[in-house]
């Protein structure tokens, strides 16, 4: 370790933003921790007051500024840092630490750039010098070409060939990269490629190569591990952050595997890498020919995925190489048995599935390539590829249960859709199954190999055997087992079953559960254990699986677990601000001396890290999973306030099975949520509200609004920042909000108020204790 470094600087990436979310304020928390541990002084600079890294007790100053190079060279001029840490605030803070570096403001106040080295980062970000440095080492890369202006770009295009891909230099999340198959084209995109960067580059295409990453770890003395291999279930030609991936890979042969696995830390040696770094691969699926895509040397949403998909603490090991320590010299501090310097080896398969709030844009096109519009995503671990990917369908919180099961999306031409991917092919595949098409149909559209295409194939067989059957007791217990365990929910075997005639109701689903229960069909616990059992695992990260006989805990059933709901996946009007509550939550129950437990999907969080709390449940926030828990754990209650709308929806559910919610009462929730109780409460309670009328039948809401007059808002039950919410001026809008806002509230009453016009809108907080 430097023993001269004595304060850092560390860098933040602001304000959330697509390609650029909660994955930062897990990477930065745990790099002050790790700085924390070694007894460095820390700052911070860090605008975003959602985040936990702008907590008390995390960074020993904070300051809340814009991350930009006027503001750094401030806070640098103030507070004399030693050394400062770029890679912990994504593509915002790299681009103002490569600045800074140009214009000489670290070398004049004599701070030195931590882990890896400045040039190597430029190496990696400017297109040009990337391609360069990696064909002295006859690594191949795509053939490319450097342009600075649309009119180099159709120079260069002559050279290349149509089609090609257009990628910006020093951008996050693909800004202003896509296809090109024509001059036209060439010319639009790099118009809009030249607002992101001076830089453009123009390459070939390789769609529908497979796409493959590995996360590296490398320290100052050479010593270099991968700590984990992932493998797109979309082609090349949709942004990986857009794509669900799987870890481990599952299609690569091993000589595929290992051959990219070396070539990955032939990289990382010469480029320079010190501490993480990504490299994302295409990899030709009819031979082993392959191309570089990527060099990240920074921790990014990959780096996230891996560090919780595998148990390895990736932010923090980085963190300490950046000190000087040697790979062997850090303890694992998840495993507590091995060395950092040590590869992880799975035991199960971890899906993660990006989120998009498409809907939320009028006139965004839904159609989904090399630029990110994903604005969150879950991670779902599992035995099997069917088990994993049926969970994290629930998870992303489209209203969908799985791979079937799901209400009927309207597809015009299945054949367009499964060619043109958008947010919603993976169940456009579904209805491609269900209407006939084979696997080989598909794979001819959308080049997804044939070895995934053929798992959800086994879903879909699966799920018409159990059509096959009218009633619960006449579905074997074998076929009830397999179902289980290839990750079918309560829900959609109910639905399978009892077709039309089933509602969706608690009921119905509870019935269900309890007739499981009593042939012996029950969930397990294992271990996310790095070392796939080849040391005793000392983990608190936990999963749910059915492929199994035995739990890999014990429990205490004493009365002294609280479990705490997270959030789930990052949405419009749900982010890093409930990943806060959530953590400060879990803070509090262990030093009131309880047991802390969470249940989490969302890899992107601190509160899915794994310092956090006694124990981590990385699974469903269903009704289903949430109770499987609640009877493994018998808490002292559960704390369903800090996790934004997945757990309050979920309060009454609990409340009725007799739950104990800790906190505001799930009767008293539902008075808040439900708007007709709500209206109703105040007017009992004579407080001021607009005139409002419950929706029972569209006529009489017209003879509301006859009365009241337009402008009128229709508000939904129990829904997130606004969701089906509409102000509207005319009885046309109003049907059709109408039908929008009864399909979002289903269970729940929707409430049409008078809109008030010309008038200010305040909040206030309160705290209150029994009301």
């Amino acid at each position: 370790m430097n023993k001269a470094i004595k304060k850092i600087l560390v860098l933040g990436s602001g304000a959330l933003k697509i390609g650029e979310a909660g994955e930062f304020d897990y990477s930065g928390s745990q790099a002050l921790k790790a700085l924390k541990e070694e007894n460095i002084e820390t700052v911070l600079i860090n605008p975003n007051i959602a985040t936990v890294q702008t907590s008390d007790k995390i960074a020993d100053k904070i300051y809340f500024l814009p991350v930009t190079p006027y503001f750094v060279e401030k806070v640098i001029q103030k507070e004399k840092p030693q050394g400062v840490l770029l890679s912990f605030g994504g593509q915002t803070a790299l681009n103002c630490g490569i600045e800074l570096f140009e214009n000489d403001v670290f070398k004049n106040n004599n701070v030195e750039v931590l882990g890896t080295p400045i040039q190597s980062i430029i190496d990696t970000e400017d297109r040009k010098i990337f391609v360069d440095k990696l064909k002295e080492i006859d690594v191949k890369t795509p053939r490319s070409i450097a342009v600075h202006s649309p009119e180099e770009a159709l120079i260069a295009v002559k050279e290349l060939g149509y089609p090609v891909i257009i990628r910006a230099a020093y951008t996050l999340g693909g800004q202003g990269s896509g296809f090109c198959n024509n001059d036209d084209e060439l010319t639009n995109l790099t118009k809009k490629a030249f607002t992101f960067s001076g830089q453009v580059l123009v390459e070939e295409s390789l769609k529908g190569w497979k796409e493959v990453e590995y996360e590296v770890v490398r320290d100052e003395f050479d010593n270099c591990i991968t700590v984990c291999n992932m493998e797109n279930f979309d082609p090349l030609g949709i942004h990986t952050g857009e794509s669900i991936v799987v870890a481990p890979s599952q299609t690569l042969t091993n000589s595929e595997y290992h051959k990219l696995r070396q070539l990955s830390i032939k990289i990382v040696r010469h480029v320079g890498i010190i501490g993480e770094c990504n490299v994302q691969y295409a990899l030709d699926p009819e031979s082993e020919n392959y191309r570089v895509i990527e060099v990240n040397a920074r921790l990014s949403r990959s780096s996230a995925l891996a560090s919780k998909a595998t148990g390895y603490p990736l932010a923090f090991v980085a963190a300490k190489l950046a000190l000087g320590f040697a790979l062997p010299e850090i303890k694992n501090a998840v495993t507590k048995t091995t060395s950092a310097f040590f590869e992880p080896s799975l035991d199960y398969i971890v899906c993660k599935i990006p989120r998009w709030d498409l809907n939320k844009f009028l006139g965004v096109s839904k159609e989904i390539g090399s630029s990110m519009k994903s604005v969150g995503e879950v991670m779902a671990i599992g035995r099997t590829f069917e088990e994993a990917i049926q969970k994290g369908l629930r998870m992303i919180g489209q209203a969908m249960h799985g791979f079937t099961g799901n209400k009927e999306i309207e597809i015009m031409d299945i054949e367009s859709a499964l060619s043109k991917p958008t947010d919603m092919r993976i169940f456009v595949i579904s209805q491609a199954l269900q209407a006939g098409w084979t696997v080989e149909d598909i794979f001819h559209e959308t080049k997804i190999d044939r070895w995934f295409l053929e798992k959800l194939h086994n879903i879909h067989l699966m799920n018409k055997e159990i059509e096959g059957y009218a009633a619960m007791e006449e579905l074997p217990d074998s076929m009830l087992r397999k179902a289980k365990q290839a990750g079918f929910s309560d829900f959609q075997i109910a639905r399978s079953l009892y077709k039309d005639q089933f509602e969706g109701s608690d009921e119905e689903i509870t019935s269900l559960r309890k007739y499981r229960i009593s042939k012996g069909i029950r969930p397990v616990v294992k271990q996310i254990d790095t070392l796939a059992a080849e040391y005793p695992a000392m983990t608190n990260y936990l999963y749910m699986t059915y492929n199994g006989d035995t739990n890999d805990i014990d429990y205490e059933n004493d009365g002294r677990s609280v479990i705490v709901l997270g959030s789930g996946a990052y949405r419009i009007g749900s982010s890093v601000e409930f990943d806060w509550c959530s953590v400060n939550a879990l803070e509090t129950v262990k030093n009131e001396g309880y047991r802390s437990v969470m249940i989490n999907y969302n890899p992107e969080t601190v509160s899915t890290d794994y310092d956090i709390c006694d124990r981590l449940y990385f699974d469903e926030l269903s009704f289903e999973r949430t109770l499987d828990i609640i009877e493994l754990e018998k808490p002292g209650g559960v704390i369903v306030s800090m996790g934004g709308q997945i757990p309050n929806n979920l309060s009454m559910r609990l409340y009725q099975q007799e739950v104990k919610i800790l906190g505001t009462t799930a009767i008293s929730i539902d008075r808040a949520e439900n708007r007709y109780k709500f209206s109703s409460m105040l007017d009992e309670l004579k407080v001021d509200q607009p005139e409002w009328k419950e929706l029972s039948s569209v006529e009489d809401i017209f003879a509301f609004t006859g009365k009241v007059g337009f402008p009128v808002i229709v508000r939904p039950s129990y829904v997130l920042s606004g969701a089906a919410m509409n102000i509207v001026s005319n009885e046309e809008e109003l049907e059709h909000f109408l039908g929008l806002a009864a399909k979002v509230s289903k269970k729940y009453p929707v409430v049409v108020s008078r809109f008030m016009e010309n008038t200010k809108e305040i909040e206030m907080d309160a705290v209150a204790d029994h009301g």
